[in-house]
């Protein structure tokens, strides 16, 4: 179940009913709102209904005893192909792109036949992470789609795409999720958390049930206040930035430091609320830089502790003689 995109859900059923849909669906909208959700969901939809025995489900729903569904959840289906960046071939980490190869590698599932239905289903998570001559092999594949396939790409910045790729897509918008969609998902997927954190929590998260699910799992008040007492009470002798540098430097902490990389900005943005006048522009100015930072840098594969520390000066600015709303 997709929760909080009953748009996007209706736009697609609705299509996939008359089976005359697009044979490409750009999934657009920020990150963690469920637009892989949707495409994992659809897939498993489309390829179990089109190969049968049927079932009667709403929405997007699929049997989780179904065979074609069995095949998806265990990576065996041969007329599915999910890219992503695989891992690094030296040190941890993923790679920085999807590359051409993988993009290419596509070309065996739509030269071949389809093995269990008429339909083929493609997804890209993220096509923003394609590299350059991958996006130009993706395109002559949309210009050329072979029947009965279906290409959904994931996208949390559409318009950095090329436009001849967009100009070839139905797009469909998943939007930032409330409050009340979000407290759905956290008390499906993390019931043991009390009220008072599962709002917290959602407060940090601006409508991104991914973000919000990375906090609980990685248990993240503490760093939470961490950065909160430097973003209030500043860091005149650099102690609480050069803490937090060194616990989110260390090896195995890449879950805390690419949580923190969302979380600092967003701290930021909910203080400048909080402030007028000179505290806010320069609180929106710390939230700038900082949102920049944490963006490019897993994609430039900088320093983690070296990060933190710049991030914590950030924040240190926004402290200041802040000048509060009443």
């Amino acid at each position: 179940m997709i929760v909080g995109q009953d748009r996007a859900v209706d736009q697609f059923t609705t299509a996939w009913a008359s089976r005359k849909l697009h044979h490409a669906w750009l999934l657009a909208g920020p990150k963690g709102v469920g637009k892989a959700s949707f495409a994992h969901a659809a897939a498993r939809r489309v390829l179990a209904e089109a190969a049968g025995p049927p079932f009667d489900l709403p929405g997007l729903d699929s049997a989780g005893n179904h065979p074609m569904v069995k095949l998806i959840e265990a990576g065996s289906h041969p007329d599915m192909r999910w890219l992503e960046r695989l891992p690094k071939e030296r040190g941890e980490g993923l790679a920085r792109n999807i590359s051409v190869d993988q993009v290419r590698g596509l070309a065996e599932l739509f030269d071949l036949s389809p093995a269990m239905s008429d339909w083929r289903v493609a997804v890209i998570d993220t096509v923003d992470e394609l590299e350059p001559s991958g996006a130009n092999a993706l395109l002559k594949m949309l210009e050329e789609p072979p029947a009965n396939s279906l290409f959904f790409l994931v996208s949390h910045a559409p318009g950095r795409l090329l436009p001849t790729i967009r100009s070839r897509c139905r797009r469909l918008d998943f939007h930032k999720l409330d409050d009340d969609a979000m407290t759905s998902i956290l008390t499906q997927h993390a019931p043991a958390l009390a009220a008072a954190e599962r709002q917290r929590i959602i407060s940090v998260s601006f409508g991104s049930a991914g973000r919000a699910l990375a906090f609980a799992e990685l248990g993240l008040a503490k760093l939470e206040d961490a950065a909160l007492a430097i973003l209030r009470q500043g860091d005149p002798t650099n102690a609480r930035r050069s803490d937090l540098a060194s616990e989110l430097g260390k090896k195995g902490a890449a879950g805390r430091y690419a949580a923190f990389l969302d979380l600092a900005p967003s701290l930021i943005a909910r203080e400048a609320r909080r402030l007028n006048g000179a505290s806010r522009e320069r609180a929106l100015d710390a939230y700038s830089r900082a949102r920049e930072l944490a963006a490019v840098a897993p994609r430039l594969s900088l320093d983690p502790a070296a990060t933190v520390f710049q991030i914590g000066g950030m924040l240190a600015e926004v402290a200041g003689a802040p000048s509060l709303k009443r």
